[in-house]
């Protein structure tokens, strides 16, 4: 999952070496943390948080497949 998400990150953010994933993982539910260079944190959330929904949305399918819950958190 932690990979995923930096795969997707670092292909929309101007500076793909400051993105960092860091993951919390508990005995249902994983928490996946995204921390990205300031000048690129808009375009990670996008129009009305369009983008930020789109990624939460393929990690959930993800997480459905190995059956297990987790949860996206865009960190300033």
């Amino acid at each position: 999952m932690k990979e995923l998400i930096k795969y997707m990150a670092q292909a929309l953010v101007d500076n793909p070496e400051r993105v960092e994933v860091s993951e919390v993982i508990g005995e249902q539910t994983s928490v996946i943390e995204l921390r990205v260079a300031k000048e690129d944190l808009g375009k990670v959330i996008g129009k009305q948080g369009r983008t930020a929904k789109a990624m939460r949305t393929v990690l959930s399918a993800a997480a459905t497949k190995i059956r297990k819950r987790s949860v996206l958190e865009i960190i300033e």
